[in-house]
């Protein structure tokens, strides 16, 4: 179990995880506290009910619309797949590696962000291909060496000195819970939850474990612990960039604080250190992300090898790795801000889902209204004019669909209860 936890904190653990709580907690300042509460709700809390979604469902996507047409929960399913596979979390792994792993050493180095990143995929893709021994590779080696390292430098930014908190910028002013909340999108963990679940009990088939509710408790007891890990390391986080905003004022991406923080503290000796951090938490998300989706193409397509899918992923990723890191988050921002809807209506709808009155007809209304104001959102993020739906509740802070979704799936759940009389429960 302890094997399984790890690996699953370990895929979880990844580039967004690292950039972008420092870069949060530099612009929330003095509001650091609700903003890093806003934040553990979509980065750790979502991907915690995710995966207890999954282990309930039995599955995932396929699984959590099986009331509906199949082609329904195919259409979701390839959409996060490539969100979270090749299109943009796992080519940001070897992105972030490169820029805060391997450039500070050798920064001009010409050429080096292809080769880099075609080294860097080549061992994600030798790691993936085995997927039966990703619990040995990576929740039992890797993932120990990984938390040694974090837990040094998370002993140094909570137990430093801290310095002058500045004030809130960037939407933290006026609303910082629900600005960390949006900011938490950006890990993708929520998304990654759902393939990560059904990664993690197609490895336990493998490790022979095959009754339903064994599965279950596994990955209830992995989801805890990767959750508790990814708290641990937010918090140390959220400090460091809200305690060392004048290291780097003009910081794009939390990266950059972070490099700066441990060049400060530790010299080139904690450079090193913080490479290998760096390295190895994108390293095991990749091996992940690449694992998790060949896994479910194979799956769509058996006439296609799984192999064959890992070596097609890896070699996307490889071309899409080769963007500017910066330009590569500014153009994932609208499609998760458009897709996280989706994802969270999902998951609550298959937590829910023995409480609700008609669960056949409240699926396809909560798909229908996540999708349309997800697109809404996206669209206004993009940059669209949206203005004119200005009178929707929470529309300024970009979460208007949480009213049509909380509406759709009370109403149902008020329906099933007055449909139960005093006689029913006496009979049953």
């Amino acid at each position: 179990m302890l094997g399984l936890g790890f690996m699953t904190f370990a895929f979880f653990l990844g580039a967004g995880n690292i950039i972008f709580p420092p870069l949060a907690g530099m612009f929330a300042g003095q509001s650091v506290l609700p903003a890093m509460l806003g934040f553990l709700t979509t980065a750790v809390g979502l991907p915690l009910l995710g995966l207890f979604a999954v282990a309930r469902a039995g599955g995932g996507i396929p699984e959590m619309t099986k009331p509906l047409a199949a082609w329904v929960g195919v259409v979701l399913s390839v959409a996060i797949y490539t969100i979270i596979g090749p299109l943009i979390a796992a080519p940001r792994t070897a992105l972030v590696a490169f820029e805060l792993g391997y450039q500070p050493f050798y920064a001009s180095a010409e050429g080096s962000q292809v080769v880099y990143s075609a080294v860097f995929f080549s061992v994600a893709t030798a790691l993936a291909l085995y997927p039966g021994k990703l619990m040995d590779s990576v929740g039992k080696i890797l993932t120990p060496l990984l938390i040694i390292l974090l837990l040094t430098l998370s002993a140094t930014v909570l137990l430093g000195d801290a310095g002058d908190l500045k004030l809130p910028v960037k939407g933290y002013e006026s609303a910082p819970y629900v600005t960390g909340f949006i900011e938490g999108y950006n890990t993708m963990d929520a998304l990654a939850s759902i393939m990560f679940g059904m990664l993690i009990i197609d490895i336990l088939k493998k490790k022979g474990v095959t009754a339903p509710s064994a599965q279950y408790r596994y990955l209830v007891v992995a989801a805890v612990i990767a959750a508790l890990g990814l708290a641990a390391v937010y918090i140390s986080l959220f400090y460091l960039g809200a305690n060392n905003a004048e290291l780097v004022p003009d910081a794009q991406n939390g990266g950059a604080i972070l490099s700066a923080y441990v060049q400060q503290q530790f010299g080139l000796t904690g450079s090193l250190v913080l490479a290998g951090v760096i390295t190895l938490a994108c390293l095991t998300t990749a091996v992940g992300l690449i694992s998790a989706c060949s896994d479910y193409f194979n799956s769509l397509l058996p006439r296609v090898s799984y192999r064959a899918f890992v070596f097609l992923n890896a070699l996307v990723c490889i071309a899409i790795a080769n963007l500017d890191l910066s330009k590569l988050i500014g153009l994932s921002i609208p499609v998760l801000v458009a897709s996280y809807p989706i994802a969270i209506a999902l998951i609550i709808y298959s937590l829910v889902k023995g409480h609700l009155a008609t669960p056949h007809m409240t699926l396809i209304a909560v798909l229908v209204v996540s999708t349309l104001f997800g697109f809404v959102e996206g669209s206004k993020v993009a940059g669209v004019e949206m203005s004119w739906l200005a009178f929707l509740p929470f529309f300024d802070v970009g979460m208007a669909w949480v009213s049509p979704i909380a509406i759709v799936i009370s109403a149902s759940i008020f329906i099933r209860l007055f449909k139960i009389s005093p006689v029913t429960e006496v009979k049953a």
